[in-house]
């Protein structure tokens, strides 16, 4: 029996119009597992096409519960974790297979190119989006938690941010297609922010989507991505907002009173205004090429503080 040094690792819940072009750039992969969240479409017919390896795990409505029994029923010594919307270019793949030939790190982080929308986002905090997918087995373990940073032990390297390099990551094609991983994936964190100890607090539905809006569209320079950028800024706005209106939820819709007129909320909103007014000037000193202009916008910004 040959040798299985590259496990290529994915858990699926219907994914029948992603599953198979994934499956496609898997081909230089010595083994795939498949571990389905019980599909209600072809996604397991197809996926046999490909493999033998295809196992049953229970929908618990996001990935990382079942990601480590999946690791589990792969038996190479180096495993690759791949969504069925994600793609391995050849270039990528090479790569891998000389990182194992070498065999001088245990795990590896891998850029992500995101095409959201039709469009490869590349600011946004979208890129160059580095994602632990390439380990030695045994040294990454994911927690329980949804979008967890997975736990791991030995040396890692990051590869090198370039397109060639990187998985190709087809997201979100629709706007409903946001809107439903939004409520799906708000529901689970806020009950981790719930069993964290978290209660409800009426001024995180302003400071923590405002502050999510900030950091894409201008720490992130969301702004460079035209139109695309502004959008994602918003749709990432809302779905901060929506974990925040579930606890609310789920203390009971309990009427607060939010004051809006007290000092405390005129504080809130005065230095979100001042934040974003900061970002705004930073982004015209940033394309204004005259010097005196910049020069005057630094001083207004300087005096905004």
């Amino acid at each position: 029996m040959a040798k299985i040094n590259i496990s290529a690792v994915i858990n699926t819940r219907n994914e029948e119009k992603n599953i198979e072009e994934c499956l496609k750039t898997l081909q230089f992969a010595d083994e795939i597992v498949v571990v389905d969240m019980e599909s209600g479409d072809d996604t397991k017919k197809i996926a046999k096409n490909y493999t033998d390896k295809v196992f049953d795990h229970k929908a618990v409505g996001f990935v990382e519960p079942a990601r480590n029994f999946a690791i589990n029923k792969a038996v190479g010594n180096w495993i690759l974790i791949v969504d069925a919307d994600e793609r391995i270019p050849k270039t990528l793949a090479r790569k891998l297979i000389e990182i194992t030939q070498e065999d001088n790190v245990d795990f590896v982080r891998i850029p992500r190119k995101n095409l959201i929308f039709g469009q490869w986002t590349q600011h946004s905090r979208w890129w160059p989006d580095y994602n632990i997918r390439f380990f030695k087995k045994g040294s990454v373990e994911w927690q329980n938690e949804i979008h967890s940073i997975p736990i791991t032990t030995g040396t890692g390297i990051n590869l090198d941010a370039e397109e060639t390099l990187a998985i190709e990551h087809h997201h979100y094609d629709t706007i409903d297609e946001y809107f439903e991983r939004a409520l799906r994936y708000s529901t689970q964190q806020s009950k981790e922010l719930i069993d964290s100890g978290y209660k409800f607090d009426a001024k995180d539905l302003i400071e923590k989507p405002i502050s999510e809006f900030i950091s894409r569209f201008f720490a992130g320079e969301g702004y460079r991505d035209g139109l695309h950028g502004l959008i994602l800024a918003f749709l990432q706005f809302f779905s901060v907002m929506l974990i925040y209106l579930k606890v609310w939820q789920h203390e009971g819709h309990e009427p607060k009173k939010a004051g809006f007129f007290t000092p405390i909320w005129q504080k809130i909103f005065y230095e979100k205004f001042k934040e974003l007014r900061y970002w705004y000037l930073t982004v015209l000193i940033q394309s204004e090429t005259i010097k005196s202009k910049r020069f005057l916008l630094k001083l207004k910004r300087k005096l905004s503080k």
